[in-house]
C-alpha cells in the first residue's frame, strides 16, 4: 500500500519568498557588524599598517642595487663547411656513421642549444670561475662603492687582505665554496634565453657592480665560443686519425676515395674553426656597462609591504572581535 503525499505549490512558494528577505537581513546585519568591527579597530589597523610600511621601506633601502649587463647573440653560420658535410651526409652517411663521424643533416642536437646547455653546465661554470678567479666576487661581495669603483667583501666570509676564506660552515662544506655551491650561485645571476622564431640568444649577468656584470658577459661569450670550437676540432682530429687508419687497411679504390673525401671535409671543419673566433655565437649587440639598476623595485616592495600590513591588521581585528564574541 503506497501513500501519496501532495505538496501545495502556493505554500512552498510562499515559504521560499519568506526566507529570502530573512537571509538578506541576516547578510546585511553581518556586513554591518563586520564594518563596525573594522571601524572600532581602525587605530590598531592603522598602527599595524604603519609598522609594516616602515619595515618595508627600511628593508627596501637596505637591499643593494643590482645591475644587469646583456648581450644579443646570433647563431654563427657554418659557412661552406656545412654545405659540404650536408652533401656527404646524404651520399656517405652510412659509412660516416660506421666511422663515428657526424656529418650533420641527421636531425641531431642543435649546436646553439647544445652551447647553451654547456654554458650552464657545472664543468663549464667551474672552469670559468677558476680561470678568471672570480669566486670572491661571486659569493662574498658585500657592497659596491660607486665613487671608488671597487668592491668590499663580507669580513665574515672572506679576508680580502690575505685572500682566504674564513666563513664558518658545517661539514661536508668547507670554508672555501665548492664547485657545486659556486655553480648554484652562478645560475642565480645568469640568464640565457633563445627566441624560438628568430633563433637569437640573449645572455645576461646580474651583479652589484655594473663593470663586473659587463666583464662577465664578455668573458662568457668568448669562453663558450672557445670551448665549443675546441670540442669540434678535437672531434675532427680524432675522425681524421681514424679515417687515415681505415685508408691504410683497404685496397678498394672507391672506398679509399670516399674516405679521402671524408678526411677533406674534416680538415675543412678544423680550418673554419681555427680562422673564426665567434665559432658558435656572433655578437650582434655587445654588453655595455649598465647605468641604471635592474633591481630591487623599491617602490613595489613598499607598496606590497603596506598592503600586507593593512590586510594583516584587519584580519587581526576581526579575529580578536569574533573570539571575544564567542567567549
Amino acid at each position: 500500500m503506497t501513500t501519496q503525499i501532495t505538496q501545495n505549490p502556493h505554500t512552498s512558494k510562499s515559504n521560499v519568498d519568506a526566507q529570502f528577505p530573512q537571509m538578506a537581513r541576516e547578510e546585511e546585519i553581518d556586513l554591518r557588524e563586520l564594518f563596525a568591527v573594522i571601524r572600532q579597530g581602525k587605530w590598531l589597523i592603522f598602527a599595524i599598517t604603519a609598522v609594516f610600511a616602515i619595515g618595508s621601506v627600511i628593508f627596501a633601502i637596505m637591499q643593494p642595487n643590482i645591475y644587469k649587463a646583456e648581450a644579443l647573440l646570433a647563431p654563427a653560420e657554418a659557412d661552406g663547411s656545412s654545405g659540404g658535410l650536408a652533401a656527404l651526409a646524404s651520399q656517405f652517411g652510412g659509412l660516416a656513421s660506421m666511422a663515428g663521424i657526424n656529418l650533420g643533416g641527421g636531425g641531431g642536437t642543435d649546436k646553439t642549444q647544445l652551447a647553451i646547455e654547456v654554458l650552464k653546465s657545472r664543468q663549464f661554470v667551474g672552469e670559468f670561475i677558476e680561470k678568471h678567479q672570480i669566486l670572491p666576487e661571486l659569493m662574498a661581495v658585500k657592497k659596491w662603492h660607486m665613487a671608488e669603483n671597487n668592491l668590499s667583501f663580507d669580513p665574515e666570509l672572506y679576508n680580502s687582505d690575505t685572500k682566504t676564506w674564513i666563513r664558518e660552515v658545517k661539514p661536508p662544506f668547507k670554508p672555501e665554496p665548492s664547485v657545486l655551491e659556486a655553480h648554484k650561485e652562478f645560475l642565480k645571476i645568469l640568464a640565457v634565453s633563445k627566441d624560438k622564431e628568430s633563433g637569437m640568444v640573449k645572455l645576461s649577468v646580474e651583479h652589484q657592480s655594473p663593470l663586473v656584470a659587463k666583464q662577465w658577459v664578455d668573458w662568457l661569450v668568448a669562453d663558450i665560443n672557445r670551448v665549443m670550437k675546441e670540442r669540434d676540432v678535437l672531434e675532427a682530429m680524432r675522425s681524421i686519425e681514424f679515417l687515415n687508419k681505415q685508408i691504410e687497411q683497404t685496397n678498394v679504390a672507391d672506398i679509399r676515395a670516399i674516405l679521402y673525401k671524408l678526411v677533406e671535409e674534416q680538415a675543412k671543419t678544423i680550418m673554419f674553426a681555427e680562422v673564426r673566433d665567434e665559432y658558435v655565437f656572433k655578437t650582434l649587440d655587445p654588453a655595455l656597462v649598465p647605468e641604471e639598476k635592474a633591481k630591487p623595485k623599491r617602490a613595489l616592495i613598499c607598496a606590497l609591504g603596506t598592503v600586507l600590513g593593512g590586510m594583516f591588521g584587519m584580519m587581526l581585528v576581526m579575529v580578536r572581535s569574533f573570539s571575544r564574541k564567542e567567549s
